[in-house]
């Protein structure tokens, strides 16, 4: 993988991290923020699904639908299609 590719990888899973420390952060108030908390965890498995398929140099379009991406990953690495059931939950909260 080359040094471009591998900082729009680094850069993808930054910004999922930082989703997913947000998520927990509003679902942990003392009144927790529950629908904003699952708008950030469907950002961060968004955004990390994005930086495999880039690490992979597998295209994919600007997209918020985890299932597309997960079938897309599903088509390089067969073990991707576990997350189907996941993808289609987390989906609908972009």
């Amino acid at each position: 993988m080359d040094e471009a590719t591998q900082e729009l990888v680094r850069d993808w899973l930054t910004r999922a991290s930082h989703d997913l420390r947000s998520s927990r952060v509003l679902a942990a108030q003392a009144k927790p923020l529950l629908d904003t908390a699952i708008y950030h965890c469907q950002q961060a498995a968004e955004k990390s699904v994005k930086a495999w398929l880039q690490a992979h140099d597998a295209p994919f379009p600007k997209t918020h639908d985890i299932e597309d991406l997960v079938e897309r990953a599903a088509g390089i690495h067969a073990d991707f299609g576990k997350h189907s059931q996941a993808a289609a939950v987390l989906t609908p909260y972009a």
